[in-house]
């Protein structure tokens, strides 16, 4: 077959099936890059283009990000590079060698109680995402088992663990710091089921890496009013882009709530908004401030094409599927773009927002518990985060240094001593 002339379906139709039936490929993965899939199909729509070749692939990238150095991108950008660089290599060669498989299903007797440890923590209500991680790194560690024989829990000891822990090839200190914690888990849950009569958690050392948190990005007031401002109301999307905008910024919503916003989480007699987290599952309570209700009712008289989705956010194009968190992020960053807002050095996506909200809140002298509350966080600990970039504050609890005494540096053992 040759894949270098073919529609934009059919290509994207052989590459999924290749990646799943040849690479093995998690359906997560398959799901990351249809967002990148997606913005490529927009621009052959708009560029009115029905088949696809690799000059096109190179032409969209430079559409996305012109003459940008490759080191200030952020992760997600370089993702849509990735992805693409993957297409271009399938189109030429109808394989994709660089793309690794990141998850080894986890069978055999060990991987059994792998995943049954996975089960579990699930139904401690880890988030998706965690448990995505426990699968990855257990993994790892099955494949590292199999390369030595050992195809029974009973036959690993210490050693095992602390060589695989060793060979972990990783620039990072955060990779080998989650390995510790997800192995430690497993093997303490092993002990505790009477799986196995020792701890061998016991043995898995501390690895002295130390998360150093960046300071949040944060936008001002003025340069907010900018991103507003920048989007256009006047047609359908504009109006979906600026309820999206008015959520992240008011009400401090991650991207994952914003997409997954349902017709029943708004509370209209009530004038609120209730929703679970996707992140935490807790259960939020929010104001439905006017200007965001007015602006959510505008895209829904005026903007909403008619579908039976009780999802809110909807992709303007047939078949009108639910917006994804990844494609919030997107319309984010472009109205910081479009806004000519200087992103240098910060996050442009909906986190930022929230970030900017919390640094409102701390201006305004407002507390951290009630931070916590709008932001949805459990406690406060999690939004003390936030204290960092309330730089004014932080500089009326600095302490003058008072004047040393002349006698000081005069007495016996002072610097002026004779």
């Amino acid at each position: 077959m040759d894949y270098k002339t073919k529609t934009f379906t059919a290509v994207i139709a052989a590459i999924t099936a290749y990646f799943i039936t040849q690479r093995k490929v998690s359906k997560r993965c398959i799901l990351s890059c249809r967002t990148t899939w997606n913005k490529l199909e927009n621009y052959l729509k708009d560029e009115q283009i029905d088949l696809l070749d690799t000059s096109i692939c190179k032409t969209f990238l430079i559409t996305l990000f012109g003459t940008k150095d490759y080191s200030q991108l952020s992760t997600y950008e370089r993702s849509h590079i990735r992805v693409i660089h993957d297409l271009i290599e399938y189109l030429e060669t109808g394989s994709v060698l660089r793309l690794k498989t990141r998850i080894s299903q986890l069978s055999g007797s060990i991987g059994s109680l792998m995943a049954g440890y996975v089960q579990y923590r699930v139904s401690q209500r880890i988030a998706a995402q965690t448990a995505y991680m426990y699968e990855l790194y257990l993994s790892g560690f099955l494949d590292f088992l199999k390369t030595k024989n050992i195809i029974e829990i009973n036959e690993v000891n210490h050693i095992h663990i602390l060589t695989y822990l060793k060979g972990i090839k990783t620039t990072h200190g955060a990779t080998i710091r989650r390995n510790i914690i997800v192995l430690r888990g497993f093997f303490q849950y092993l002990y505790e089921k009477n799986i196995l009569f020792r701890d061998y958690s016991r043995f898995i050392p501390k690895d002295g890496y130390k998360n150093r948190a960046k300071l949040p990005s944060r936008y001002n007031e003025q340069e907010i009013k900018q991103l507003l401002e920048s989007v256009d109301r006047s047609n359908s999307v504009g109006k979906r882009d600026y309820a999206i905008l008015l959520l992240a910024i008011k009400l401090g919503l991650r991207a994952s709530d914003i997409a997954n916003l349902k017709f029943s989480h708004l509370k209209w007699e009530q004038n609120c908004v209730q929703i679970n987290q996707m992140k935490t599952g807790e259960l939020l309570e929010l104001p439905l401030l006017p200007e965001v209700g007015n602006a959510i009712i505008d895209y829904l008289k005026y903007g909403r094409l008619q579908t039976n989705s009780h999802y809110i956010f909807i992709i303007a194009r047939s078949p009108y599927n639910p917006l994804l968190a990844t494609s919030i992020y997107t319309i984010v960053s472009k109205a910081f773009e479009r806004a000519k807002i200087n992103t240098q050095n910060k996050k442009r996506g909906p986190h930022a927002l929230r970030h900017s909200l919390a640094g409102q809140l701390l201006e305004r002298k407002s507390i951290l518990p009630v931070i916590a509350e709008v932001l949805g966080h459990k406690n406060t600990e999690s939004t003390k985060y936030y204290l960092s970039i309330d730089l004014q504050s932080l500089s009326s609890c600095a302490l003058e240094v008072p004047m040393v005494a002349t006698s000081f540096y005069l007495q016996k053992g002072g610097y002026f001593y004779e």
